[in-house]
């Protein structure tokens, strides 16, 4: 029979740790308390800027952004219904589930825009 995993490396071969004070898991519980602690102190002090690749514009209306959420939510109702079509056992059972919450979570944006702009 064919083994499917490989040998783990060879102590000879393994490449030594670049930097000599690096820590093996073995020894991390037993680090300096407070440099750990100074090490977070750092991360919270470091200012967060938020990525601006995908933002929303501050200026668009609510009404605007439940429209755009209730299309979002029907265009992923269709195409998990479509592939839902092609599957079989519990696959399909798990995209039905999964359209399922899509309906009811449109349903619910369509019911915040219908009181927001109630038609008469």
């Amino acid at each position: 029979m064919r083994k499917l995993t490989p040998d783990p490396p060879n102590n000879s071969n393994a490449s030594e740790p670049e930097n000599p004070k690096s820590e093996t898991l073995e020894q991390a519980p037993y680090c300096n308390c407070n440099e750990r602690h100074s090490c977070v102190a750092n991360i919270k002090a470091t200012p967060r800027t938020p990525s601006t690749m995908l933002i929303v514009n501050p200026d668009i209306d609510v009404q605007t952004l439940l429209g755009c959420v209730s299309e979002s939510l029907a265009s992923a109702s269709v195409i998990t219904m479509d592939v839902a079509d092609r599957e079989t056992g519990t696959s399909r059972n798990s995209l039905l589930g999964v359209h399922q919450i899509l309906m009811v979570a449109e349903l619910s944006v369509n019911r915040a825009l219908d009181q927001l702009d109630p038609i008469d």
